[in-house]
């Protein structure tokens, strides 16, 4: 993502929030994720609203904010020590939350969605209608259709509106692999490779790293009995012996600097950035990778403009608004979009134009039973002291 850009986004949703609520507008707020949505498709939205309507948006740094609030918002207000307060919450029934959720919808990763689903921080969402819903492909559709616990059921309720996904990649210094004559970094197993020892970074975050293993081993990121793969933790071990560090966030400066020459990062974050940096390369691995799914989804307790709500997932799916997000973000659309090759940066082409054969290879990471999530931390803990 370019300079240019983050300033026009940044201002005008920082005028947005100047403008307070004291006329007598009825607003939308949404929160929502930095960089993830271009200012001028949110312009293009306002255009759209009647007279005495208009939208509000805050920006957060990360889901893991995003998830904090909605368990913040979801905590009693403590009582202040005022009699006349203390009348009003009991004459009108407030539990003392209600008024601290002032935000209809907020952007969650797939992720967080069974965490937030079962502590009961987030409500259905009403698609009826939203007249895109039929066109979302069946594998969005049966990712948010949860249960009341958070796992996938088809039986379930819909939980979340997916407006852009991306991958778990891998970002190279193709300069420093040229200038060695190293081969390219292709897949997963590249990073075994006895010249990148003590020279990678990794997610701090067990199901991906473990998933990259299993799937250099032909299997899934959602295996269920880790203890029947054998060569399972002996390839966790030997991967450990190529890592520099474990970090979710700064993994890029290290590339840059040359600590690192190679991370596995979310494309979410890394290909905005890599038209600044043209040393880099990036790769979505040929055996499959992780895809994440950027959500709206509604706060628990709060009574949402609901007609609003679905004028704005109705017109973020339209192709055209789809085809924006996407390609100013530089990320992937739910919605089936047609995007020509010339309208990509050639440097991000491999990582935004992806054959048939890796998606049919890659997968979302879904929640598993507490036992088995805790196998996953509990490997992940031993392979770092190895």
């Amino acid at each position: 993502m370019n300079r240019r850009y983050f300033l026009i986004g940044t201002g005008v949703i920082f005028s947005q929030l100047l403008i307070g609520c004291s006329d007598n507008k009825t607003r939308l707020t949404v929160e929502l994720l930095k960089n993830s949505l271009p200012a001028q498709v949110v312009d293009e939205f306002r255009r759209t609203l009647k007279s005495n309507t208009d939208i509000n948006i805050a920006l957060v740094e990360q889901f893991k904010d995003v998830f904090n609030k909605l368990e913040t918002w979801q905590k009693p207000t403590q009582p202040k020590n005022d009699l006349f307060g203390w009348f009003r919450r009991l004459s009108s029934g407030n539990s003392g939350n209600e008024n601290k959720i002032s935000t209809d919808l907020v952007s969650l990763g797939d992720y967080w969605l069974q965490g937030a689903i079962e502590k009961k921080l987030i409500q259905p969402i009403d698609v009826s209608k939203v007249q895109q819903w039929s066109v979302l492909p069946q594998q969005y559709r049966e990712l948010v259709t949860r249960n009341d616990k958070g796992f996938v059921d088809p039986q379930g309720k819909i939980w979340g509106a997916p407006y852009r996904w991306g991958n778990t990649v891998i970002v190279y210094r193709r300069d420093k692999f040229e200038e060695k004559k190293w081969a390219p970094i292709k897949d997963w197993a590249d990073l075994w490779r006895p010249e990148l020892r003590d020279r990678i970074s990794l997610l701090n975050h067990p199901r991906e790293v473990i998933g990259l293993v299993l799937k250099r081993l032909n299997k899934s990121y959602n295996e269920t009995d880790l203890k029947s793969i054998t060569e399972l933790e002996r390839e966790l071990n030997n991967l450990n012996q190529q890592v520099k560090f474990y970090g979710s966030t700064q993994y890029i400066e290290p590339l840059l600097i040359g600590d690192t020459l190679a991370a596995v990062g979310w494309s979410q974050d890394i290909l905005p950035a890599l038209a600044n940096y043209r040393d880099l390369a990036v790769v979505v691995p040929q055996s499959g990778t992780a895809q994440s799914v950027d959500l709206w989804v509604n706060p628990s307790g709060r009574q949402s403009q609901q007609e609003l709500v679905t004028q704005w997932i109705n017109f973020l799916w339209q192709p055209k608004i789809a085809r924006q997000i996407a390609t100013r973000t530089r990320s992937h659309s739910p919605i089936p979009i047609k995007i020509e090759t010339s309208e990509i940066p050639e440097a991000l082409r491999s990582s935004l134009i992806i054959s048939q054969n890796i998606l049919d290879k890659s997968e979302f990471i879904l929640p598993l039973p507490v036992e088995v999530e805790q196998q996953y931390i509990n490997l992940f803990e031993s392979m770092k002291k190895s």
